[in-house]
């Protein structure tokens, strides 16, 4: 037996003989402890149904989330789509993710963000868009990630830093030049990593050495001159790797 003492979702000791699966029990395919539809213990749930995949969809009904969860996972895809509306978050994100994505617009806007989040990996990414704008920040990284480069200008002033460093990277190369005056300079150093010469005069050591290292010949000559010495060594370093190269 692994983990906590075996009793169902309310506490209760559990009948193996009241089962209505009772009959799996002699074939082995479940037992007290380890493999239990009943069991409040999540992994001996999702044991019972890898072992008896065949009874998911009877249990999509059943009062514990735990169950109906882990039951949605290998249940008959017809059966999922009125989970949709199930009370419990965590079953309303399974079947969205099981789901073919045409479901999973119907939960754009659903109150809880595990539902949200699934939906922001099911969606097409032209269908991306109106979740751009997502209260949660998790799924816009998502949606930063997914999405067409030619949807993220709408993210450039996204509240949330990380999310501008990974538009910065995905982003059309000609809409860079917005992030000259981002207040992040982590933020303006991926920026400058795919357009050195826009920042060769940032006001960051951070992003001034990333032109360094990657600028062009005029980049890094103007950075031979720059106030910080490690700056004018890998400026130095940059253009002899330049001129080896030519």
């Amino acid at each position: 037996m692994d983990g906590p003492a075996p009793v169902d979702w309310q506490g209760a000791a559990l009948d193996c003989g009241a089962c209505r699966f009772r009959a799996r029990l002699d074939l082995g395919q479940c037992g007290q402890g380890w493999a239990c539809v009943h069991d409040r213990y999540a992994k001996r749930i999702e044991r019972f149904f890898l072992l008896n995949p065949d009874l998911a969809d009877q249990c999509l009904g059943h009062p514990y989330f735990e169950t109906r969860m882990n039951a949605a996972r290998v249940a008959s895809v017809f059966r999922l789509p009125r989970l949709l509306s199930d009370a419990d978050a965590g079953v309303r994100a399974m079947a969205i993710l099981r789901l073919p994505p045409t479901h999973a617009e119907r939960k754009i806007k659903d109150a809880d963000r595990r539902v949200r989040i699934a939906v922001a990996h099911r969606l097409s990414r032209a269908q991306l868009l109106p979740m751009a704008s997502d209260a949660d920040g998790y799924v816009r990284s998502i949606v930063a990630r997914r999405a067409e480069p030619g949807m993220l200008p709408v993210m450039i002033g996204d509240g949330d830093p990380e999310i501008r460093r990974i538009v910065a990277r995905r982003i059309g190369e000609g809409w860079l030049d917005r992030f000259r005056a981002d207040p992040d300079p982590l933020v303006r150093r991926e920026a400058a990593l795919r357009r050195p010469g826009l920042f060769v005069g940032d006001e960051d050591l951070r992003v001034r050495h990333a032109v360094a290292e990657n600028g062009g010949a005029e980049d890094a000559a103007q950075l031979t001159g720059d106030a910080e010495e490690i700056i004018r060594e890998t400026a130095c370093a940059r253009l002899a790797q330049l001129k080896e190269g030519a």
